[in-house]
């Protein structure tokens, strides 16, 4: 037995309705969240201001949690199933990955400085860069397929 508001509800051997609303609801805040951080890996390809492979991490995360056909597509999608598993299995980035990331952040402090940033936003945004780049460049590369 249950106090729910002002009713007592009888719980021995029934699922309470609310339970199961809440964990579709979930369900669907988790399909939604993989969605979004789908498209901005995609947005991430073609703009270097958005990395691609977090973005790609976080939508598998979501999928293993809300979709299992979801989870399996991107896994075994040509394009990226590879980054997803190589860092599950081995904690790797690949040095294409690592290239494409350090030169979109290059990009990203020239786009700073050409539009006139003040040299304390552009150093902030340098010192980021740095840690991020000591963070990508100190991770294994995954092994020849």
């Amino acid at each position: 037995m249950c106090q729910h508001g002002k009713h007592t509800v009888h719980t021995e051997g029934m699922r309470l309705p609310f339970v199961k609303v809440a964990a579709e609801t979930r369900r669907y805040l988790l399909i939604g969240a993989g969605s979004l951080a789908l498209v901005l890996g995609l947005v991430g390809i073609v703009l270097p201001l958005l990395p691609t492979t977090p973005f790609l991490l976080l939508a598998a995360l979501c999928f293993t949690n809300s979709s299992p056909r979801l989870h399996a597509w991107l896994l075994n999608h040509r394009s990226f199933g590879p980054p997803i598993k190589a860092w599950r299995q081995h904690r790797a980035i690949s040095r294409r990955a690592k290239w494409m990331g350090s030169l979109s952040m290059l990009l990203v402090l020239l786009v700073g400085w050409l539009a006139g940033f003040s040299q304390n936003i552009l150093l902030l945004q340098a010192l980021a860069l740095a840690g991020v780049s000591i963070f990508l460049w100190t991770r294994n590369e995954p092994p020849p397929r």
